[in-house]
Formats: structure tokens, C-alpha cells, sequence
């Protein structure tokens, strides 16, 4: 016990100083040609670990873009600054899970428990951004009488079309994908514009709405005891809260299922995540369900899911098919020693470093057995993704049909493509964000640039659904092409799910 005493002691005071250490990191100026340095090693790390780097750009392209970047690099800047230089870069290798890690001022416990007493500032409202232009779609609480359907013009005098602009150019997309940036830029402009500018207690908009210009002026507000005592509630884990994998910060569910009909005849699955946690339990009960009820048609939902286990996807499929299947095809590593560069000590503190140091002969030998050398010479890494599935025994044999956007990404875009190649679903609605033949995810090797000391995760597998490929460097196609317009959204109107069940009355009929 008095071991733990002081180890914990030891953690907290070094918790402190890293902090410290870190935001005056943040601001220092770095020499352009220890700058220069950061762009070379970014992209000597990038050819030693990443497998599929140049998929969708040339290496003379490739080459030509960092050679450039190294020219316009002739005064000092600080890490921050330089991030909005190099990311750029790295967007256009195009590669949707391949991005540096944006610097972002650290916070002390103190500013942690105060921030959590209080309202979030731009985090209460939903936004849709569209052609250079930013709406708010949803405004639960209300907050400054601000109505869906507002355009957000200006933030403390600075036009929001200028961040748009700037934060667009910061997202990699899969190939030539012609949805993903929107959705993503949507979820993620606040987060960039706090990294940047810091974590804000107010700010001024200038909003449009019906061709009248408001000024506002946003406060972080302090929670109340009855919303405090609301998230302590909302936080507890109940048997229902993980097995449909309950989120407290955005109260909500990863997975839900219900009959949209009277006679559930129609089920209705929404994943917003394949986290894998609790999934089998959820599957194993909610397919049980519908064998019961009989169920004719199955829809499943993953707009807006970005991704996530293949293991649960794989399960997922099972469910789905009558005959044992192959997920995904064996996935390629550019060599034997990639799953040994994942920086298995990272962010590790005093602790827990003692009980990764005991597991670390298990970690070591569990990549060494799964890694094997093909015909074609090349390195693949085992995975029970790459191997026969049977199916379920509740597996379901009705119609099955899937809602998918420009939000789809990763493992949901894998899972798309795989039942579109097999056809078993229906896919209604857009282009989905992620590939149609595969991206470069599964396990990372996290890289700190020496000098701004930004961190850079490179994907080490290349991860294909085990289809005929395309080659068309796009995200899965709908077989039915729906777009939800920005007036569907304010006007909570679900087009695509309508016209799924639409076809389903016109079928019954």
C-alpha cells in the first residue's frame, strides 16, 4: 500500500509538469530547418510502415508535394503552426485514416473539473455544413432562441467561411470520395477551431436567418444540481447501457433495435459505432427477436458510423448469410517487424507500466505467430476476419436492405461493400466516406515528429473486403441513390428511411 502511495504521488506530480511541459512546448519556435527535418522523417516513416501508400497518388507526385512543402518552409514557427503546413500535405496522399494528431493545449485537473461543472459553448447545438457555408440543424436547448436553420457567419469577427476553407484542406478522404469531407467537417470544425484558438468561456456570432443578421453572444454557462445530478445518473453502467454500448457524453446509444411495423414484420437495427463492446450479447438477442417475430424484412443503419471492429462486423455478418463466408481478404504489412513498431509503451504511466512490462512476452508472441510470409513474398498478417465464418444459427433469411451516407467509413464501408459484392442487402442512400476496396487501418505505429513533437499514426494493415474489387477509387455506391437535403434535416424528415419503407408497402401490396 505505501508502494502505491508513492507511485500514485510520483504520477500526480509528473501528470503536472508534463502538462506544463507540453503547452510551453506548444508555443515555442522551431528553426526552419529542424522543421525541414519534421517533413523528412514524416515521410521516411511513411514509405518504411505504411503498406498502400501510394494507392491513390503517384511516388513522383508524392515526392514533388513534400519537396515543395520543404521550399516554403523559411522562418521559424511554432508546432501549431506548422501542423496547418504539413497536414495538408498528408491530406492529399488521400488516405482517410491517415492523419497527423492536430496540437491541442493540455489542461490541468483543476481546468478539468471546472470545465466539467459547465455547459458546453458550441457543443449544445448540431450543424450541417454545405458549399462553403455552416447551419445550425438542431438547438435542444434553445440557446438564444438560435432556430435550425441559421447560418453561422462570423465568430468573434472572423468570417466562418475562412475556417471552412482552412479545415477542409486539413481531411483526408478515401481516394476520390465525393461525400465524406462534408459529414466529417461537420462533426469535427469545433474541434479544430478550439485547438486553435483554445478553449474558449464566450464568443460572439453573427448569425443569418431569413435575411435578418443577429449579433449573439455565447457563454459557457454552469450546470445546475438537477443536470449535475442527471449525468452522475447517466453515467452509471446498467445491463441495457452496455449491451447497446450507451455513450454519456452525447446520451446516446451505439446500437438500438426495434419493429418499425405492428406486426413486426419490419426490424430496424442502428449502429452508430462498431466498438465491439457487448456487440455479440446485442446480436445474439436482437436476432433472436426478430427469428421469433418472424420477421420478412431486416434494415440496417449505419449512416454516420464511423467505423470500428471488424470483429463485430464479421459477427454481424454472420447473422446475415446462409452459408460460411470470408470476411476480408489476408491483410498485407510492409514487413515482418511492422506489428512491432505500435510504440507498445506509449502513454504509459508509472503504474500500469509495471503491468505492461509482466504482458509484454504475450503481446510479443501473439504478432510473431500472426504474421507469415506469402507466395507473392509479401507479409500478411492472421486475423479470423481472413478465415471461413460459418453462419449463425438464428441467421436471418428475409430482405435485408442498408442505409448508408458520407458518414459510412472504415469498417462500416468494409461491411457495405461486402453485401453489396455478395448481394444480400439493398444499399440505400450516398457514397459512403470510406473506399470501396479497402483502407489502411487495423493497428498503428505512433510516430512523434522529433522537433514539433506532433503525433503521427500510420495505419500498418491493409484491410480489403473479400470482394471483386472496382478499381474505381471511390467509396460503395447505393443501389438506390437517395440525398436528404438540408430542409429534410431541419425538418427531422428521414427521406431515405422513407422511401425503404415505402418499397416495403408497395411490396406488401
Amino acid at each position: 500500500m505505501k508502494y502505491f502511495c508513492i507511485t500514485a504521488l510520483v504520477f500526480i506530480m509528473t501528470s503536472c509538469s508534463s502538462v506544463k511541459n507540453h503547452n510551453e512546448q506548444m508555443l515555442e519556435m522551431i528553426s526552419p530547418e529542424n522543421l525541414r527535418e519534421d517533413v523528412d522523417f514524416t515521410y521516411s516513416k511513411l514509405q518504411q510502415l505504411h503498406p498502400k501508400l501510394y494507392w491513390y497518388i503517384s511516388k513522383e507526385q508524392l515526392d514533388f508535394k513534400f519537396d515543395s512543402l520543404k521550399a516554403t518552409i523559411n522562418k521559424p514557427l511554432n508546432s501549431v503552426q506548422f501542423y496547418f503546413k504539413l497536414q495538408p500535405i498528408i491530406a492529399q496522399i488521400k488516405e482517410g485514416h491517415l492523419s497527423l494528431k492536430i496540437p491541442s493545449r493540455r489542461l490541468s485537473r483543476k481546468e478539468i473539473k471546472t470545465l466539467k461543472n459547465k455547459k458546453g459553448l458550441f457543443g449544445r447545438f448540431e450543424y450541417r455544413i454545405e458549399n462553403n457555408h455552416l447551419y445550425f440543424t438542431e438547438n435542444k436547448d434553445s440557446i438564444k432562441n438560435i432556430v435550425p436553420g441559421t447560418e453561422l457567419l462570423e465568430i468573434n469577427n472572423e468570417p466562418v467561411s475562412k475556417y471552412i476553407k482552412k479545415y477542409s484542406a486539413l481531411i483526408n478522404s478515401d481516394g476520390d470520395n465525393k461525400t465524406f469531407q462534408r459529414y466529417f467537417l461537420s462533426d469535427t470544425f469545433f474541434n479544430f477551431y478550439v485547438a486553435e484558438k483554445g478553449i474558449l468561456d464566450s464568443a460572439k456570432i453573427k448569425t443569418l436567418y431569413n435575411k435578418e443578421v443577429k449579433l449573439i453572444t455565447l457563454k459557457r454557462d454552469v450546470k445546475n444540481e438537477k443536470e449535475l445530478a442527471k449525468e452522475k445518473i447517466d453515467s452509471k453502467r446498467t445491463p441495457e447501457k452496455k449491451v447497446n454500448d450507451y455513450v454519456a457524453f452525447s446520451n446516446s446509444y451505439n446500437r438500438s433495435f426495434r419493429f418499425l411495423d405492428k406486426d413486426s414484420a419490419i426490424a430496424y437495427i442502428k449502429i452508430k459505432s462498431f466498438s465491439g463492446t457487448y456487440s455479440e450479447k446485442f446480436y445474439k438477442q436482437t436476432f433472436s427477436e426478430i427469428k421469433k417475430a418472424r420477421s420478412s424484412y431486416l434494415i440496417i443503419d449505419v449512416r454516420d458510423n464511423y467505423g470500428g471492429s471488424l470483429s463485430e462486423i464479421n459477427d454481424l455478418y454472420s447473422y446475415l448469410v446462409q452459408k460460411p463466408f470470408v470476411l476480408i481478404k489476408p491483410s498485407q504489412l510492409t514487413s515482418r517487424m511492422s506489428p512491432f513498431r505500435t510504440n507498445y509503451f506509449r502513454k504509459t504511466n508509472p503504474i500500469n507500466y509495471t503491468f505492461k512490462t509482466f504482458a509484454y512476452p504475450g503481446f510479443f508472441f501473439h504478432h510473431l505467430l500472426s504474421v507469415y510470409k506469402g507466395k507473392d513474398g509479401i507479409s500478411y498478417y492472421k486475423m479470423k476476419e481472413n478465415k471461413p465464418t460459418k453462419p449463425k444459427e438464428d441467421c436471418f433469411k428475409g430482405k435485408i436492405y442498408v442505409l448508408i451516407n458520407g458518414s459510412s467509413f472504415s469498417a462500416s464501408s468494409v461491411f457495405s461493400s461486402k453485401l453489396k459484392n455478395d448481394e444480400r442487402a439493398v444499399l440505400v442512400g450516398e457514397e459512403t466516406g470510406g473506399a470501396n476496396d479497402g483502407t489502411v487501418a487495423g493497428f498503428y505505429s505512433y510516430q512523434k515528429l522529433p522537433h514539433s513533437k506532433i503525433d503521427l499514426p500510420i495505419g500498418l494493415l491493409l484491410v480489403q473486403p473479400n470482394i471483386n474489387f472496382d478499381e474505381k477509387h471511390r467509396g460503395v455506391f447505393p443501389n438506390i441513390p437517395v440525398t436528404e437535403s438540408l430542409q429534410d434535416i431541419i425538418d427531422k424528415k428521414d427521406v431515405q428511411l422513407q422511401w425503404i419503407l415505402n418499397k416495403i408497402s408497395a411490396d406488401k401490396n
